[in-house]
């Protein structure tokens, strides 16, 4: 009589683990996916916040103010930007008139937000001014703020390309 199934029993055994722990890799490969997926989300509603705040800055020192600080004539030359109090900074623009002297762009880079206990958030802001409404809407003001989830140094060391570091930018804009 001779055992022809010999080491049957211990196939079936290694069958059985290679296929629980194809099974637990899966399982693992797609949780890490789930907590970066995660962790990169609320990494992008810090980069929101940080644009909505700049975003809601602009519009009350444009519209609620008694002084407006972007009432510019391009006509007038040259004048004295106004700084904008917003954040943890006291941010001076530069100003572009284009080869169109009926826009002026008010330009705030590197806005920067301390909200503690977090970490510091950034932002860039643009004011867009026009001398008479703009079709098809009829806006003559357009905003945009681009806010990221770090601070405003590591945003200048990643365009200057001194850093590879990684962020997250998300932007939000009005028109009225």
């Amino acid at each position: 009589m001779t055992h022809t199934n010999k080491g049957f029993a211990l196939l079936i055994a290694v069958i059985f683990m290679s296929v629980m722990l194809a099974f637990a890799l899966s399982i693992s490969a797609l949780a890490l996916k789930q907590v970066t997926l995660s962790s990169s989300a609320v990494e992008s509603q810090y980069a929101f916040y940080a644009a909505d705040a700049a975003l809601e800055c602009v519009l009350y020192f444009d519209q609620k103010s008694d002084i407006s600080l972007f009432n510019y004539d391009a006509n007038q030359g040259k004048q004295t930007p106004p700084s904008l109090p917003c954040g943890d900074s006291n941010t001076s623009p530069s100003i572009q008139t284009l080869a169109n002297p009926d826009v002026v762009i008010f330009s705030y880079p590197r806005v920067e937000f301390n909200t503690s206990p977090n970490p510091r958030y950034c932002a860039d802001i643009k004011i867009y001014k026009y001398r008479s409404p703009q079709a098809p809407t009829k806006y003559s003001t357009f905003l945009f703020a681009q806010g990221y989830n770090v601070p405003c140094d590591t945003v200048d060391k990643v365009t200057s390309g001194a850093s590879a570091a990684r962020f997250a930018a998300r932007g939000l804009q009005a028109s009225y």
